[in-house]
């Protein structure tokens, strides 16, 4: 009775401890699982024997280019068809100069216009900018930096600046095609050329003209018979400079000076040329002929004799006159009005007919003075022709011998020395 009673006090106790119950339900969550599990394949077993068929899985290009993907291709390059190795490209690396200092002249291209001015492409670690000021000598009002820079075309640069906080450059064209002006006009002036340049402003001393680009300083007194008004601006004159100083910035030129040279190469004796009356003095008048200074002597007036000029000629008078002996290399001519008097004392009487007639006794007057020339030549070819008729009668014998008068003397000592 007692072994029986402890034999069912020990199976309800291990009914009850742990170890059991762990066991116990373990066991049953992997019964409820598989339960589970085997339901869930009889009805998916059922649906898919009820529906259709199930669609086959098309293949991807990715999966079409991974198939036929055989891994990494060498290039293989044939050495023979190879020039340049990479000791050569090391060399150019090394000899290659990356110089962005101030000043200095580098190759670029304009690849964009940025507000006013232009992105240019030098090969920096950020584009330069080409401010509108610095992109021409000259700037015409109005024009903007697409005028004067073209984009996508290699072209020299001075850079102008240091770089700034964001690494970018500034350069300038202006400051190159300035150099290169001076160097222009350093050789006209050595030249002593004549150049033509525009007139651009005006002001109380005179001009200024455009010289390769440059501002010349054109003084109102080297004007040839002009004033400098605003009639003037606009206007091409022929120049010649006066002054070129490069360390200074000093540029002046003469209008005057480009016109009596032009204009002496084609003067002559004997011309006629109208001028203008510019100053009095006790010996005679100044005469502007094209912006020459001709002087009129009070004795090449007229044949009469004159006791007051100023009743003769006035300020401002326009007159005719024969040019009667000129200095090219200074630009100083001689004038007279008296060769143009049809009659003596015709510049006192009347001297608008005078200058009327000018052209028809001026004719008269050079073929008058071609008469005399020849007349002197055949008077000088005569006393020539005298002279030698003169020479023959006292050099020629009676019987025409022309023997050696020394021919004598040369016997009798020869018949001495033998």
């Amino acid at each position: 009775m007692k072994i029986t009673l402890s034999l069912a006090c020990l199976s309800s106790a291990l009914a009850f401890s742990p170890a059991l119950i762990a066991h116990q339900k373990r066991s049953h969550l992997k019964s409820a699982v598989m339960e589970d599990t085997a339901t869930v394949t009889m009805t998916s077993s059922s649906s898919t024997s009820d529906d259709a068929p199930a669609k086959t899985k098309l293949p991807t290009r990715f999966d079409t280019f991974l198939k036929k993907y055989k891994g990494r291709r060498p290039i293989v390059v044939e050495s023979d068809e190879v020039s340049f190795t990479y000791q050569d490209f090391a060399t150019a690396v090394q000899n290659t100069e990356y110089s962005f200092q101030r000043d200095a002249i580098v190759p670029g291209m304009a690849m964009e216009y940025s507000g006013n001015g232009a992105l240019i492409d030098i090969g920096a670690k950020a584009s330069a900018f080409l401010p509108l000021q610095e992109a021409a000598l000259t700037l015409l009002p109005g024009q903007t930096i697409g005028d004067i820079i073209p984009l996508e075309q290699t072209m020299d640069f001075q850079i102008i600046s240091e770089e700034n906080e964001e690494g970018q450059l500034n350069v300038s064209i202006r400051r190159l095609q300035y150099k290169k002006a001076w160097e222009a006009v350093v050789k006209l002036a050595e030249q002593d050329a004549i150049i033509q340049a525009p007139v651009i402003q005006v002001n109380r001393g005179g001009a200024i003209c455009l010289v390769e680009g440059l501002r010349a300083f054109l003084p109102g007194s080297h004007l040839s018979g002009r004033l400098p008004d605003e009639n003037l601006v606009g206007e091409t004159l022929p120049l010649k400079f006066l002054e070129v100083n490069i360390e200074t910035n000093k540029l002046v030129v003469s209008n005057r000076k480009a016109v009596v040279e032009s204009q002496m190469a084609d003067l002559s004796r004997g011309d006629l040329v109208e001028g203008i009356v510019k100053a009095l003095k006790p010996y005679g008048a100044f005469i502007e002929v094209g912006g020459m200074s001709g002087l009129l002597h009070i004795s090449q007036i007229s044949y009469d004799r004159i006791d007051d000029l100023e009743k003769v000629l006035q300020p401002n008078m326009r007159v005719k006159c024969m040019i009667i002996d000129h200095d090219k290399v200074n630009g100083r001519i001689a004038l007279s009005t008296k060769t143009l008097e049809p009659q003596p004392g015709d510049m006192l009487k009347d001297a608008n007919m005078v200058f009327e007639k000018a052209e028809e006794t001026a004719k008269a007057y050079l073929e008058k003075m071609e008469r005399e020339r020849q007349q002197r030549e055949e008077a000088a070819r005569d006393v020539v022709l005298s002279l030698g008729d003169s020479l023959d009668e006292l050099t020629g014998g009676a019987d025409g011998d022309s023997s050696d008068p020394l021919q004598d003397v040369s016997d009798s000592l020869d018949s001495l020395l033998s």
